[in-house]
C-alpha cells in the first residue's frame, strides 16, 4: 500500500464504484467468497482518475527509475495508460506506455507489441493476479521477441493473499518465486479486513471474511 494514498480512500472508492462488494459469491474456482472484487467497474472518469493516481504513486515509490509501463491485454492496457498520464501529472515522471496483442498483427506495423519501444526498465500494470496467465504470456512474448528491456516489477490493484491450492502459496507469491519480479499491490485482503473491523456499516461481514481467510489464506 502506498504511503501517499490513504487506504480508507482507496477502499471507499472501490466500494462506491462497485469494484468491491460483500455478500456471497461463487467464484470460477468453485469457492464461495464473502467478497467480490471486479476492477472492470472502475472505468468511469472520477474513480478511474483516483485509481490512476494510486497506481502512479506506487510506481513512484517502488519503481522510480522505470522507463516503460506495460499493460497486458486487455484490462492492463487502459490501466497502464492512465497510470502513465497520472505519473507525469502528479510526480513529473515521464514513462513510455506499451501493451501486447493477444495475437500478432500480420499487416500494417505488425508484431505483438504496440506503443513505446520495450527498452530499459519495464513495470507491468494489471488488475488482479488470479493465475498469472496474462503476465506470464506477456513475459513469454517479450522473451520470444528478444526485446531490449528488463521487466523489473508488477503493480496490481489487489493482492487476494489467497492460496491457489489450499495450504499453498498465493498466485502472487508463486509469480514472484518463479520470475523474481517485485509485486506491489494497492490493496490486500488483510487491508479489507482491517477496514471492516473499524467500519460499523460493514463489520457484520467480518466473521465470514475471517473464516474465508482461515480456510483459503496463503501460507506466509
Amino acid at each position: 500500500m502506498t504511503q501517499s494514498t490513504d487506504l480508507q480512500a482507496v477502499i471507499d472508492t472501490f466500494i462506491e464504484a462497485g469494484v468491491l462488494s460483500f455478500g456471497e459469491f461463487t467464484l470460477k474456482s468453485g469457492r464461495v467468497s464473502p467478497y467480490f472484487f471486479n476492477l472492470g467497474k472502475i472505468f468511469q472518469g472520477k474513480p478511474l482518475n483516483f485509481m490512476a493516481k494510486a497506481y502512479a504513486s506506487l510506481l513512484k515509490r517502488d519503481f522510480a527509475d522505470a522507463d516503460v509501463v506495460f499493460g497486458p491485454a486487455y484490462k492492463g492496457i487502459p490501466l497502464a495508460s492512465a497510470a502513465a498520464v497520472s505519473a507525469y501529472e502528479h510526480f513529473d515522471m515521464s514513462v513510455g506506455v506499451a501493451f501486447d496483442r493477444k495475437e500478432a498483427k500480420t499487416h500494417g506495423e505488425g508484431g505483438l507489441f504496440v506503443g513505446h519501444p520495450l527498452k530499459g526498465k519495464i513495470v507491468l500494470i494489471d488488475d488482479v493476479i488470479t493465475a498469472g496467465s496474462a503476465v506470464r504470456s506477456s513475459l513469454e512474448k517479450m522473451k520470444s521477441e528478444s526485446t531490449e528491456g528488463q521487466v523489473v516489477g508488477l503493480i496490481v490493484a489487489m493482492d487476494r493473499q489467497e492460496a491457489v491450492v489450499e495450504g499453498g502459496q498465493s498466485a502472487i507469491q508463486s509469480l514472484e518465486a518463479e520470475t523474481g519480479l517485485k509485486v506491489s499491490a494497492l490493496l490486500t485482503f488483510a487491508d479489507i479486513i482491517s477496514y471492516i473491523k473499524n467500519n460499523p456499516e460493514f463489520s457484520h461481514h467480518l466473521p465470514a471474511m475471517e473464516a474465508y481467510r482461515e480456510r483459503y489464506g496463503a501460507k506466509a
